[in-house]
C-alpha cells in the first residue's frame, strides 16, 4: 500500500505545484486588467476554480499522503523530514496568501503592483526546489 499512497502523494504535489505556478502568473496579468472588463472577470472565473477545484484538494491530498507516508515509512525522526516539513509548511503559507490575493481580486481590490505577483510567482518554485532537494538527496 505504501507505493501506491507514494504514487498518489506525487500525482497530488504536482498538482499542487502546477496551481501554485500558475496562479501567481494570471495575477500578474490581472493586476493590469480593466476593472470590470470581460478580461478581469474571465480572470476571477479562472482563478476561483485554479483555487478551489485543483490546487486546495491537491494540496489536502498532498498532506494527508504524506502524512500517512511519514507514519507507515518510519521517517518521524529524519531531520531531512524536519527541514522538508518547514518548507512545506511554508508553500501551505503561500497557498493562504494566493486565497487572500484570490479574493481581493474577485472583490476589485487592487492593493499591490504586477511586480509584487511577479516576485511572488517565483516563492512556490524555491521552495519546490529546496524540496526536491531534501527529499532526493536526504543530506541529513
Amino acid at each position: 500500500m505504501y507505493e501506491w499512497i507514494k504514487a498518489l502523494h506525487v500525482i497530488a504535489v504536482i498538482s499542487w505545484m502546477a496551481g501554485m505556478l500558475y496562479l501567481p502568473r494570471l495575477m500578474v496579468y490581472h493586476s493590469v486588467s480593466e476593472i470590470g472588463s470581460e478580461q478581469s472577470e474571465t480572470f476571477k472565473v479562472m482563478e476561483r476554480r485554479l483555487l478551489r477545484a485543483i490546487m486546495t484538494p491537491a494540496m489536502l491530498v498532498s498532506w494527508a499522503a504524506g502524512l500517512y507516508l511519514i507514519f507507515d515509512g518510519g521517517w518521524l525522526l529524519s531531520g531531512w523530514l524536519h527541514a522538508k516539513l518547514t518548507l512545506v509548511v511554508l508553500m501551505s503559507a503561500m497557498h493562504g496568501f494566493n486565497a487572500v490575493w484570490v479574493k481581493e481580486f474577485a472583490n476589485d481590490l487592487r492593493k499591490r503592483p504586477q511586480r509584487f505577483y511577479r516576485m511572488a510567482n517565483e516563492v512556490p518554485t524555491l521552495l519546490m526546489i529546496g524540496i526536491v532537494i531534501l527529499v532526493v538527496v536526504k543530506p541529513f
